[in-house]
């Protein structure tokens, strides 16, 4: 059961990931983001133990993120207070989706025979970089309120503010940059500029060197 899982962890998670960035299509606003999305960061943390679950020490590290984070979605539900993403919780995320987006590339780096999972893999790490590109700039909105305009003043709701961070954070890592959300103070300036260049180094060089490693298992199978 255990290695059934444990080889479609990359399909897992990625599966985890676009529910997480895709739910409020299916979902009334309030209800995807009151309830369903901390339920669903909750199951990408079980999703990340399963991705590093080879390495004994860190997996009970997540134990722990999970069942703090467990603690926290319950002490919310019980006294109803959903409304606001607290930064106690964000820094759970935020270390979480450090350490797993690390643990992706250095797994899928390291793949010597590229398949469809190390594929989704790399898509996966893919997604990883733009969640932490949401929490780099949704920790410095909540630090320095106002350092992103554009949704500030028709806004004020915490989570409706999440959501507009999460779709500026995944437009500046593609490198489309639209501007109706623009970064006011150099913090959030220089952060931006970050998480271009994170953007298409991955493109460029991990990207790069999986399609190498295809492109090489495709000419020996020939041979």
């Amino acid at each position: 059961m255990y290695k059934s899982l444990y080889s479609y962890r990359f399909v897992i998670f990625l599966t985890c990931q676009l529910s997480t960035l895709f739910g409020s299509l299916f979902f009334p606003d309030e209800f995807f983001n009151e309830t369903l999305l901390p339920l669903l960061f909750l199951i990408n943390i079980a999703a990340g133990i399963l991705m590093i679950s080879k390495w004994k020490k860190l997996m009970w590290f997540f134990i722990l993120l999970f069942a703090i984070a467990s603690i926290m979605f319950g002490t919310d539900l019980l006294s109803r207070q959903t409304s606001e993403l607290s930064l106690s919780r964000l820094s759970i995320y935020f270390v979480f989706n450090i350490v797993i987006t690390w643990n992706i590339i250095q797994q899928i780096w390291q793949e010597e025979i590229i398949d469809k999972n190390v594929i989704f893999g790399l898509m996966s790490g893919y997604i990883s970089l733009g969640f932490l590109a949401f929490f780099l700039f949704m920790s410095i909105e909540l630090a320095h309120p106002g350092s992103l305009k554009g949704f500030s003043e028709v806004t004020p709701d915490t989570l409706l503010k999440a959501d507009a961070i999460m779709y500026y954070a995944f437009i500046t890592f593609m490198a489309i940059g639209y501007g109706d959300i623009v970064p006011t103070i150099n913090m959030a300036q220089k952060a931006a500029i970050l998480v271009g260049l994170v953007g298409q180094f991955y493109i460029i060089i991990v990207t790069g060197i999986v399609v190498g490693k295809y492109i090489q298992n495709t000419k020996e199978k020939k041979s």
